[in-house]
Order: structure tokens, then sequence, then C-alpha cells
């Protein structure tokens, strides 16, 4: 059997990014009166650009994750949206407090090796309360195995995943366009489950084609006023005010 070539795919194309933004020094500079007006400000901007970029969810990592604050899952249809909400945000009051450390940017669809599988958000399936993002990339040796021999691989370590139905997993191609050669991100209600399924995956024969997997997220999902709210040190009845008129 041949391997797939682009000329099988589907035409249509769905391109997810995930940032990761850290809160800047400014925000302690910010009244009380600033801190909500900035959280309305990007919740105003999220919206503005609805329905050309949709936010899967947004995340908190305080305590989580070292070197960021929150999580944005954002899914469109055309690359260049994302550009146009990435400007909006870093306008004032919200750029001033915001500094993006990361921008893991990939395109999403169905497994090669397993048509009927592909991405959990590009079936639909609502998001869970914690989810893992990190950058990935196989050594050159994977790519030169016979396409066969891919499929097998793939298949043992999805039959390993399957033990644990609850986690959702996510993976995209960034082949070309970003540093990793995809981005995954599994999701689930306690990150104790994602903790023993990865632990059992090690023991699968692709993991020696691993070349890198790290720096990895993990985020707890909030509404995005307060997971802005948190980031921007906003007081919790300022939060509730923000969350409310989202």
């Amino acid at each position: 059997m041949t391997e797939p070539t682009g000329q099988d795919q589907s035409p249509a194309t769905t391109f997810t990014a995930f940032w990761l933004f850290r809160a800047t020094d400014r925000v302690y500079e910010w009244s009380e009166d600033g801190r909500r007006l900035a959280c309305e400000a990007a919740l105003r901007v999220l919206a503005d650009h609805e329905p050309a970029v949709r936010l899967r969810a947004a995340y908190t990592t305080a305590g989580l994750s070292a070197g960021v604050d929150f999580i944005l899952w954002v899914i469109a249809d055309e690359a260049e949206s994302f550009q146009h909400l990435a400007a909006d945000l870093r306008r004032p009051p919200v750029g001033a407090g915001l500094e993006l450390r990361h921008a893991y940017l990939g395109v999403a669809s169905a497994s090669q090796y397993d048509p009927n599988h592909g991405p959990a958000f590009l079936r639909g399936v609502p998001p869970k309360r914690y989810l893992s993002v990190y950058p990935f990339t196989k050594t050159p040796a994977w790519f030169l195995l016979p396409f066969e021999e891919r499929r097998e691989l793939m298949a043992e370590h999805g039959k390993m995943g399957a033990e644990f139905p609850s986690i959702l997993t996510n993976t995209v191609s960034s082949f070309g366009i970003a540093d990793q050669e995809f981005v995954v991100a599994l999701e689930d209600d306690d990150p104790a489950v994602l903790v023993r399924m990865v632990q059992r995956l090690r023991a699968a024969r692709v993991r020696e084609y691993t070349q890198s997997d790290t720096p990895i997220f993990l985020g707890l999902r909030k509404e995005p006023g307060a997971a802005f709210g948190d980031a921007f040190i906003c007081r919790p009845a300022d939060v509730r005010r923000v969350r409310d008129r989202s």
C-alpha cells in the first residue's frame, strides 16, 4: 500500500492555535478599574472576531506551569484570521498586560494511519477541565520507515491509549509552519489520568522515534473572563461582572 498523498486529503482545512501568555508587570500598576476595563476589552475583542475565530476554551496555568499565566485555544478556517485577532489583543489596554510566550499553530485533519481517528475538537466534542499541550517532533528515522510499519506501530500506540477512554486526544500537524512537527493537546477532567496514560504510552515501541516533546504546559479551563481576570489579577467581584457580560 502506498502512503497517502496530499491529493487524497479533504480540501477543507481547519487551523488551530494554542496561545500561551504571560501577564506583564504593568498589571500591578493598574487600578482596580483599569484591570476591570482590560478584562472587558479582552472579551469584546474575542466576541468581535467570532465566528472567524472560535474559542475552544481558555485556561489558567497559575500554580500548574511556570513561565505562562493562561492559554487561549482558538480555531479558524483561515490562518490569517489568527493574525487579525492577535493584532487586536495587542492593542491597549489588553496588550499592555500581555506577553505572548508561545504560539503553537497546526492544521487539523484525520490521521493518515486511521482515517476514523482525528482531533476531538474537530468532531465537536466539548472540552474537558484540564488541558496538557506540548510541541512534538519525531526523529528523521521515523519517516524513513515503510508506511505499513509506521501504521502498525501507531495502531499499537492507539490501543494502549484506548485504555484511558476519558482522555480526549488532539494532535495537529505543523510541518513547515513551525519548529515542531506536531502539537499534541490532551484533555481530561482529572490530571492524574493524564499522568497514567502518558506513563503507559512510554512503553509503546513508537516511543523510540520521539525526538522532542517538551515543554509541557498544564492549564485548568475557566470562563474566558475568569481566565483573563486571573492574569490581570482582577478581584473576584470584577471577574464575576466580566463573566456575566461575556
